[in-house]
């Protein structure tokens, strides 16, 4: 299996049409898998809640994208989860809050929990044609340790997932579905590590390996380009003696914009250490970040990188013609939206682009990393991106890009800006920088409607809402922002405390809500 999992989860839940364009796409590429990752986006009948406003696929949806797949001879799999990642159907009051544990987590041991898992089950096997199934059970951290807890008392955690697992496993035959796992938990829980990559004594395993028969494991890890990593926690995964998959990662969820160069860099590590250790069943993930902002489209330079290193091509030359061939553009040219990122002209891991984009301009958040000859870089990308002439079918995502960048060039440096003319009380220059706060709010209006073409041609609708009060937000607050240094150059107000704190090196997160303020924005963050 050589396969790529779309998140349809985080807002962002991706039409049918596209799904079947970027099936051709990716089968071109040299796929034969796609996962659907659809925690609650998916209809269950007689559970009007479940996915409620979230852009669910009805079952008639899920039925037309299998059976497209499978006449082009692509595999379309569920990717659900059974046990934590379910936050969106606890947001409903006294629908499923009897069967949360704590967090997203379901009451593990409760009849009700599995009941619903049986119709989720039940619903898929009917959906897709595939007897294959992902059920999760990754990042459940708190397990056992809420309502269940209350119920029960303390028990040991890694026989309260693992005793889950064999009642969803038995449900899973009920359908005649082969079941596969995220094995982080099975791996913390059973090496008593508080993080799966961490190093401990893999022989631990053998003492709690009793898991079901019919599960197969999927060790993901985007994180690492070290080869000996990647050998090391396959073969702890392989120590539970069941099927291993391994899961890397397509970056598109650091913000607005790809990491195709991180990914490309994970992935060749990986697949030598897949090769080497007989694991042939290979996922790219493709997952969203807190607002799945990222077009899914951007990272196909990383899919195309993927595929051929599977079959054993490291040619840049070849991979890039074949890329041109099936996409119609060129791959440096999708290589330039990674750019946004590159601020000092080298890869970084942090999503610069974004949380200069969100960073507050009075607060600062973020201005600790920001330069003022930022402003000139992100002038040139913008330029650079208008330079493209052959952009094929995605006009949409180029021209996204630009407007973004024309953003970036005022706003990136906004806050440190406003700041230094502050403390220098220079009136002039305060006055200009004013006058860039109207500037930057007419380009971000340019982007937000850029940026909705470019989610409409891959999304539903549902989940734009969020990007709306983002792109709002964020225009309305440089608005409200402006008026205040022009009541203190007219001496209105004595000062701006905001601008009088110290800017400090410590981030904050890099988060949508804790980029905007230090404040809270909901009780549980």
């Amino acid at each position: 299996m050589l396969g790529v999992m779309f998140d349809c989860s985080r807002n962002a839940v991706m039409t049918v049409d596209t799904l079947k364009k970027y099936a051709d796409i990716l089968k071109k590429m040299g796929y034969d898998t796609i996962m659907l990752y659809i925690e609650d986006t998916y209809e269950i009948k007689g559970h009007p809640y479940f996915g409620h406003l979230r852009g669910k696929y009805t079952q008639e949806e899920l039925k037309e994208m299998d059976k497209y797949c499978s006449d082009i001879g692509m595999e379309l799999i569920p990717c659900i989860q059974t046990l934590a990642h379910l936050e969106a159907i606890f947001k409903w009051s006294d629908v499923y809050t009897n069967i949360n544990d704590c967090d997203s987590i379901l009451l593990a041991s409760d009849e009700n929990t599995y009941k619903l898992i049986d119709d989720m089950l039940c619903t898929l096997s009917k959906c897709f044609t595939s007897k294959k199934i992902h059920v999760g059970m990754d990042e459940a951290v708190n397990v056992g340790n809420g309502k269940y807890r209350a119920l029960h008392g303390v028990e040991d955690r890694f026989d309260i997932i693992n005793n889950h697992l064999h009642r969803v496993c038995e449900i899973a035959s009920k359908y005649d579905l082969e079941p596969m796992i995220w094995s982080d938990m099975f791996c913390q829980l059973a090496l008593n590590i508080e993080d799966q990559y961490d190093s401990a004594d893999a022989s631990k395993i053998l003492e709690k390996a009793d898991l079901p028969e019919n599960v197969s494991l999927v060790y993901w890890d985007y994180y690492r380009t070290d080869y000996n990593h990647y050998v090391e926690h396959i073969k702890t995964n392989q120590m539970f003696n069941r099927e291993v998959s391994f899961a890397g990662g397509a970056w598109a969820w650091k913000g607005l914009a790809p990491d195709n160069d991180f990914s490309m860099r994970t992935t060749k590590a990986a697949l030598d250490a897949c090769r080497d250790t007989g694991v042939e069943n290979v996922i790219f993930t493709v997952w969203g970040d807190d607002g799945n902002e990222c077009p899914k489209a951007a990272i196909f330079p990383s899919l195309m990188y993927a595929a051929e290193v599977y079959r054993g091509n490291n040619d840049m030359n070849i991979i890039k013609e074949k890329f041109q061939s099936i996409v119609g553009c060129s791959f440096d040219d999708f290589m330039l939206l990674d750019k946004l990122d590159w601020v000092d002209g080298e890869h970084t891991r942090d999503c610069m682009s974004k949380n200069f984009l969100y960073s507050d301009v009075f607060m600062g958040i973020w201005d600790y990393h920001c330069k003022l000859e930022y402003s000139d870089f992100y002038k040139e990308i913008a330029e650079k991106l208008s330079s493209v002439t052959n952009k094929g079918d995605y006009a949409f995502l180029f021209d996204c890009y630009k407007a973004f960048s024309d953003v970036l060039e005022i706003k990136a440096t906004l806050g440190i800006e406003t700041r230094k003319a502050y403390l220098e009380n220079n009136k002039n220059e305060i006055l200009n920088i004013c006058k860039k706060m109207d500037e930057v709010c007419i380009r971000i209006d340019t982007f937000h409607d850029l940026y909705k073409k470019a989610w409409l041609a891959e999304n539903k609708s549902f989940g734009y809402e969020i990007m709306d009060i983002r792109f709002g937000g964020l225009k309305q607050r440089i608005t409200s922002c402006k008026k205040t240094p022009e009541q203190f150059v007219s001496a209105e107000i004595k000062n701006i405390p905001e601008l009088e704190e110290p800017v400090l090196k410590k981030t904050n997160g890099v988060f949508w809500s804790r980029l905007v303020s230090a404040g809270r924005i909901s009780m549980y963050l």
